[in-house]
């Protein structure tokens, strides 16, 4: 049997996009969206989604298809994914996913874990319960309850161990539990998965550059515009990188400059947190130098025929 997909991560602006559109030209293939800032339409520039002549090249799915008001989350890309991938199997084009969120992955190999949602009156007494007591403490909590998911989690991590103590205490089960009992993996046939791994100082440029061309190439009015629309911004289109800093200089808080010094930081840390989840929580993915990446990839494909 074939190779049914190819699943191409990395870190940001590591070259995902343009290797994905190379190989789906030489493949047959459809750049499929596993990024889950570049699913708003709002948000081409600042999100780097592939410009209108690179669409052209090759067919794109699930790029810019969410309104920014829409509160979107990772099942409900996944259900989008499923009728996506099934339009491709009748049109007999081979998948090239790309993206960098991990969570989109690992719902496509391995399916989503069913967790209940968590009583407020229990999210209002753990979070109460919680407060003050410092990041440590809390883990031991965590680790007297559900010794599985407090091993995954660093102490350093309040956030996620509290949600892991909520649902306990509302469920009675350890987080552990439910994400053990994953369902509706999407990929079901052999496919073959890549991670590219830059250069740490030349991604750190990259980065950089990127930023400052997307400021100069519109990022600044996609963003005003976006502002203009008064939206929540909890929302995860007022969150992205680069999107708060700009608002904060529309608004006359900052320079320019400042915010696209922020806006870089961010985006490295983001790149770093990117490595280390992909490291030790997605083992079936190759990791790859973004130089060597046309030819092994395309080498494993043959070899897979």
């Amino acid at each position: 049997m074939g190779i049914g997909a190819i699943l191409i991560a990395g870190p940001t602006a590591s070259g995902k996009s343009a290797l994905a559109i190379r190989l789906a030209e030489r493949l047959g293939g459809t750049v499929m969206n596993a990024d889950s800032m570049q699913v708003y339409r709002d948000l081409r520039v600042i999100t780097a989604r592939p410009t209108p002549d690179e669409e052209a090249v090759v067919p794109h799915r699930l790029f810019g298809h969410v309104d920014a008001a829409a509160n979107y989350s990772v099942a409900r890309w996944q259900a989008d994914m499923h009728g996506a991938l099934a339009a491709l199997a009748g049109e007999g084009r081979m998948p090239i996913v790309t993206g960098g969120t991990g969570l989109y992955f690992k719902a496509l190999t391995q399916g989503l874990s069913d967790i209940p949602p968590v009583d407020q009156d229990v999210r209002a007494a753990v979070r109460a319960d919680a407060e003050g007591r410092a990041p440590e403490e809390l883990h031991l909590m965590l680790a007297a309850v559900d010794p599985v998911t407090a091993a995954r989690l660093r102490p350093s991590d309040p956030q996620r161990i509290i949600r892991a103590l909520e649902v306990f205490r509302s469920s009675g089960q350890p987080l552990a539990h439910f994400q053990a009992k994953r369902e509706g993996a999407l990929l079901h046939g052999p496919f073959l998965a890549f991670f590219l791994e830059p250069d740490r100082n030349q991604l750190r440029a990259r980065i950089d550059a990127r930023f400052d061309s997307m400021v100069h190439s519109g990022a600044v009015e996609e963003v005003e515009l976006l502002m203009r629309r008064g939206l929540d911004p909890a929302l995860p289109a007022m969150r992205a990188h680069g999107v708060p800093w700009i608002i904060r200089a529309l608004r006359g808080e900052i320079a320019m400059a400042e915010a696209a010094e922020g806006g870089k930081a961010d985006t490295r840390r983001y790149a770093k947190r990117q490595h280390t989840w992909f490291r030790h929580q997605a083992p079936e993915f190759q990791w790859v130098s973004p130089e060597v990446a046309d030819e092994h990839i395309l080498a494993a494909f043959n070899a897979s025929i």
